[in-house]
């Protein structure tokens, strides 16, 4: 019902520039695409927001192309990675630090929560997108290789690499020198 529901918003937004129907879109699939974001961006909220704007931008303008081959969370999914992955690329080629000045958040010794969005904002891009759109937002590999454009394969190994380091960058060292999975008791 919610496939067909968005299709007939989508509708009366192109015939009829319906703002109400507009407005119901983006409240129902804002904040996903903001965690989403949030997460690809390595925690920055002001990189998360400007990647989540310009989604929309992208999408009211394609909105009349989309063949509804996949649901419309799926599409601007799409249509945020590869805006995250422009914002990224951005930084890496002008050498400067990201649009957002906030620090990443410093982790609690206690909050597993905290040192786990850490620990995921720290993983290499590759891998930070596998892990999130499959690990959090539920994505299938040939849904991952769509969105990202490589194999199913690729996406398999980058989220077994993923939790590997997730599983490296979350373990603490015991007094007796060896190392214990995070929320083991020593």
């Amino acid at each position: 019902m919610r496939a067909d529901d968005d299709q007939a918003l989508v509708t009366a937004i192109l015939t009829l520039r319906d703002e109400a129907a507009f407005r119901t879109l983006f409240r129902r699939h804002s904040p996903s695409l903001y965690a989403l974001a949030r997460r690809l961006m390595g925690g920055s909220t002001a990189d998360a927001d400007d990647a989540v704007q310009e989604t929309w931008i992208r999408a009211c303008r394609r909105f009349a192309s989309f063949r509804w081959d996949s649901a419309l969370k799926t599409w601007l999914a799409a249509i945020l990675v590869n805006r995250c992955r422009e914002l990224r690329r951005h930084v890496v080629a002008n050498r400067e630090s990201p649009p957002s000045c906030e620090p990443k958040v410093a982790p609690a010794d206690d909050d597993l929560r905290v040192d786990l969005e850490r620990a995921i904002a720290d993983l290499p891009d590759g891998y930070r997108n596998v892990l999130v759109l499959h690990d959090v937002e539920g994505y299938t590999h040939e849904d991952i290789a769509r969105l990202l454009d490589i194999d199913a394969g690729t996406s398999k190994s980058q989220l077994w690499r993923a939790r590997r380091a997730l599983r490296v960058a979350l373990s603490t060292e015991r007094t007796d020198g060896t190392r214990a999975a995070y929320g083991e008791r020593p």
